[in-house]
C-alpha cells in the first residue's frame, strides 16, 4: 500500500495507512511545511525500512526503533538520526494503538525501588509536584546508596542516630548553610517514610538542626527602574514576546512562582468576577483579585499571540511541538528579559520578591502581603519587614564611642 500525504511525501509500507495522520497531527501541533516534511520523509523510511525487516506495527517495540535508528545512522551521518526525532510520529502511532505503547524498565536494585515507592509517596501523601520529588529524590538516593551492603542489599534496620549524624555532618561540611537546610528536610522526610514502611528505626528527629538565622538577609527585590527595562524589553510585535510580556506580568503584579505561572488554563480566569485561580503548593488552589494590567497583558496574549490548540494551557511554546510551556521555560523567560534590559541576571523568585517590596511600599501590610503570596506560615512573611531601608536607618542606634 502507497500512500501520498499533503505533505508531498509518498508512504509505503506497513505504516502507510497511518500517513495522512501523522501528517494532520505534525501540522496541528504547530510544525512548519518544511518541518512536517522533514518528518514525513524519516516516517516514509521508517516504514520502508519495516517492510523490508518484515515487521508489522505491533512489532514496532522501543528495541526494533533503536534497531532502526542505528542502521540509518549508519547510512546517514547527518540528518534526523535520534530517538528525538521520531517521538512526534511515535506518539501519534501509540495514540492510535497502532504500536505497543513504550514500557517503561522496573527499576533496578533495592535503592531505585524503594526510591520509587518513595517518589510514589511524595506525590500522592505530600502533595508535592514532579519536579520538587525530583530534588527529594537526589538526596535520598545518596543517603541510601552509603547504606548498601557489598552483597548488594539495603541496610536500614539496624541504622542508628550516630549513622545519620555522621552523614549529616560530614555533608554540611561541603554544602553552602541554604543547601545543608534543603539537605536536612530531605533526609527528615526520607526517614520518616522508611519508618513508616517498616524499613527502619525512628530516626527523624536525631537529624542535628543546621545553625543559621532565619531570614537574616534583606529579601533581594528590583527597582522599579529595573522593573520597567525588563518589561520594555519584551518585544510585544511578537506572540513570543506577549507571552513573556504576560508572564512577567503575573511574576510582578501577583507575586506568583513560576510553576504556577507555567500551571494556569485558560479556564482558570473568571473575567466576569475578575479573579484567577491559583494552583499553589500541595496541591492548593486559591482565588486572588485580578489586577487590570495582568488582565490586559493575559487578553493581548490568548488574543493575538497564543496558538490555536486544544491544549487549554494558558501560555503555550512558541514553535513546535505545541504544549504547555514548563516552569523552567518561565525561568528561561525573565533570565532573556533580564539580559534584554541589561538588568543583572535574576531568577523568576526575584520578581516575587520585588512584588511584595512594592506592595509594601504601596502601604499594604504584611498580613495582606502574607495573603497575596499565599504563605502558609505568617513568620514566612516576616523577611519584608525589612524592606524599607529608609525607615531601619532612623531606628538604628549609633555604635558605642561613635558620633551621633
Amino acid at each position: 500500500m502507497t500512500v501520498r500525504t499533503g505533505l508531498s511525501v509518498r508512504v509505503k509500507g506497513p505504516l502507510a495507512p497511518y500517513a495522512t495522520g501523522v501528517a494532520e497531527d505534525l501540522c496541528e501541533r504547530g510544525y512548519s511545511d518544511v518541518s512536517a516534511w522533514h518528518h514525513m520523509r524519516l516516517f516514509s523510511q521508517l516504514s520502508a525500512w519495516m517492510e523490508q525487516a518484515g515487521l508489522e506495527p505491533p512489532d514496532l517495540t522501543a528495541s526494533e526503533v533503536g534497531t532502526f535508528l542505528g542502521d540509518r545512522r549508519r547510512a546517514a551521518p547527518t540528518g534526523l538520526r535520534t530517538e528525538r526525532t521520531l517521538g512526534p510520529m511515535l506518539t501519534y502511532l501509540r495514540r492510535v494503538t497502532a504500536v505497543p505503547e513504550l514500557v517503561t524498565a522496573p527499576p533496578d536494585g533495592p535503592v531505585e525501588r524503594l526510591l520509587e515507592r518513595y517518589r510514589d509517596h511524595l506525590l500522592r501523601e505530600r502533595g508535592l509536584v514532579t519536579t520538587t520529588a525530583a530534588q527529594y529524590l537526589v538526596d535520598a538516593r545518596m543517603f541510601l546508596r552509603e547504606r548498601v551492603s557489598t552483597s548488594g542489599q539495603l541496610e536500614l534496620v539496624a541504622m542508628n542516630g550516630e549513622e545519620v549524624t555522621q552523614y549529616v555532618l560530614r555533608e554540611c561540611r561541603r554544602r553552602s548553610v541554604a543547601s545543608s537546610k534543603l539537605m536536612v528536610t530531605r533526609l527528615r522526610s526520607l526517614l520518616r517514610f522508611l519508618h513508616l514502611v517498616g524499613e527502619a528505626p525512628p530516626l527523624a528527629e536525631v537529624v542535628p538542626m543546621v545553625p543559621g538565622w532565619r531570614a537574616s538577609g534583606l529579601p533581594h527585590a528590583l527597582e522599579p527602574e529595573q522593573v520597567d527595562r525588563l518589561m520594555v524589553s519584551c518585544d510585544r510585535e511578537t506572540a513570543a514576546g506577549r507571552r513573556d510580556h504576560a508572564m512577567l506580568t503575573l511574576l510582578l503584579r501577583l507575586g506568583l512562582r513560576a510553576g504556577e505561572v507555567a500551571a494556569l488554563e485558560l479556564d482558570d480566569f473568571d473575567w466576569r468576577s475578575g479573579e484567577v485561580i491559583i494552583r499553589g503548593k500541595g496541591n492548593c488552589q486559591e482565588r486572588l483579585p485580578l489586577p487590570v494590567d495582568v488582565g490586559e497583558a493575559v487578553t493581548a496574549y490568548v488574543l493575538n499571540g497564543r496558538p490555536h490548540s486544544h491544549c487549554r494551557r494558558l501560555f503555550m511554546r512558541a514553535r513546535a511541538p505545541l504544549g504547555g510551556v514548563t516552569s523552567c521555560a518561565v525561568k528561561a523567560a525573565v533570565r532573556s528579559a533580564c539580559q534584554r534590559a541589561g538588568v543583572t541576571p535574576a531568577g523568576a523568585h526575584r520578581l516575587r520578591h520585588t512584588a511584595a517590596t512594592e506592595m509594601l511600599r504601596a502601604g499594604a501590610s504584611l498580613v495582606e502581603v502574607s495573603q497575596v503570596l499565599r504563605h502558609r506560615s505568617p513568620a514566612t512573611t516576616t523577611i519584608y519587614a525589612r524592606v524599607d531601608r529608609g525607615a531601619l536607618r532612623e531606628l538604628a542606634r549609633p555604635w558605642p564611642g561613635s558620633e551621633a
